[in-house]
């Protein structure tokens, strides 16, 4: 759309920024304090989401129950929490567009809260099952709206760098959250059930925080939005009503961005979620010299790398490509196809520091087309009125993706699955090449 508006959604009110620079700083301080407190809310969800990876060690020694939990019961209960959590994704960005992220997000903290405690005091395979359920509709509520929260504080200009810098929340999450979890249940208390309870008692910490510090938006804290142009307080309308959700949903639906978005993340997200359930699996079978502990210390540098690597493409997509998402995401997921491609022919050196380097590039490639792909370019989409929906589609997307990550491992070899993995971002790339000039939408 040639001047950055949807059809049939009413723009986003505009109001007069102020120009005094008492404003000008407290606009600055809010962006930040909303930066800071979103991030933390959504590493802080991986504290909860990622007690049950750190558990299963225990419950598979547990003489108690491991004849119940075998591998393939615990496999079909990540299967059970990752189609819940796909199911709210693609209702909790609308939500977000309707209500406003503030309540989506703490019903959301609250409720995952709860199930990783009613699971942290049970053994009950039922249990298990209905909380993890529950735990999955929980953390949907997370990406969606927070994306939409911090965004609502950013210029357009700025929002590739800042919200690149922002997307480094799920890696931090990933990386320091299975450490932390795992030397409380096991080297402070020796039990299995510890971690659950650790993780609920950390995401509480961060609601307190989330419900002290958060805003919806600047209109909220009396500033204008940040890409408001200088209008008259008689054509500005602060008190519209947002336009019926239908009314959005039906206009993301017609988006083609938004849909090529959501097939390309469909495609990625498969080789995330494989290399994060099942990395040391695969380390160990390429590297079969090495222990078990090197074997999970090794795949630590695919997600280094994607810590680093949404700062990175955030800030080329605004400086080198004038805020255009989709050409850094394509030259992302080019390199991400020649790792992928070249991953059993390059590890077939036996080469632990080669294993190491190779993850580590393909986890900058896969991060930084995530990061594009499931944030700032799924925010562009929806615009101001929109950002909640169309993330949270193009994530739900995904995380049907995910369920397969989970899954195919288990089925295919090593080999087919990372040629496989490889000739799906190939194809990710190719549907989003049309879309090369695209500009964000503004309203």
């Amino acid at each position: 759309m040639p001047d950055g508006t949807r059809p049939g959604v009413a723009p986003a009110p505009h109001r007069s920024p102020a120009a005094d620079p008492d404003s000008r700083r407290r606009s600055l301080r809010w962006r930040w304090q909303i930066f800071a407190v979103t991030w933390i809310a959504y590493a802080g969800f991986y504290f909860v989401r990622q007690a049950f990876s750190v558990a299963k060690l225990g419950i598979l020694d547990d003489p108690a129950i491991n004849h119940t939990f075998t591998s393939h019961t615990l496999g079909v209960i990540d299967a059970i929490y990752l189609a819940a959590y796909a199911v709210g994704q693609f209702a909790w960005g609308s939500w977000a567009d309707r209500f406003g992220p503030r309540i989506v997000v703490i019903g959301g903290m609250v409720g995952a809260v709860l199930a990783s405690a009613v699971i942290g005091f049970s053994t009950s395979l039922a249990v298990f099952g209905v909380a993890m359920a529950v735990q999955g509709l929980a953390q949907s509520t997370g990406w969606a709206p927070l994306c939409k929260n911090v965004t609502s504080f950013m210029p357009v200009r700025e929002r590739g760098r800042l919200l690149g810098l922002w997307c480094t929340n799920y890696a931090f999450g990933g990386l320091a959250a299975p450490p932390f979890l795992g030397w409380v249940a096991y080297s402070l208390f020796d039990d299995w059930h510890v971690a659950f309870l650790t993780g609920s008692a950390t995401l509480a910490v961060v609601l307190v925080l989330f419900v002290i510090f958060q805003r919806n938006a600047p209109r909220d804290v009396d500033l204008p939005d940040p890409d408001a142009e200088e209008t008259t307080e008689a054509t500005a309308d602060p008190a519209a009503a947002p336009p019926p959700a239908k009314v959005v949903y039906r206009e993301i639906l017609r988006d083609r961005m938004v849909l090529t978005l959501s097939a390309a993340y469909f495609l990625l997200k498969p080789a995330r979620y494989a290399l994060l359930l099942w990395g040391p699996v695969i380390v160990s079978e390429r590297l079969p010299h090495i222990g078990k502990l090197e074997a999970t210390l090794i795949p630590v540098a695919f997600g280094v790398a994607g810590v680093l690597a949404p700062m990175v493409v955030g800030w080329l997509s605004d400086r080198l490509f004038a805020s255009r998402r989709v050409p850094p995401t394509v030259l992302s997921l080019g390199l991400l196809m020649v790792m992928l491609a070249a991953f059993v022919p390059l590890t077939a050196t036996g080469s632990t520091w080669t294993m190491v380097c190779v993850l580590a590039v393909i986890g900058f490639g896969l991060y930084a087309a995530d990061a594009l792909i499931a944030g700032v370019a799924a925010v562009d989409s929806g615009g101001l009125s929109g950002a909640g929906t169309a993330t949270g589609l193009v994530n739900g997307c995904g995380s049907v993706g995910a369920i397969l990550g989970g899954l195919l491992p288990g089925f295919l070899s090593t080999t087919t699955l990372f040629y496989g993995f490889a000739a799906a971002a190939a194809l990710a790339g190719v549907i989003m090449l049309p879309h090369w000039n695209r500009t964000p939408v503004t309203a």
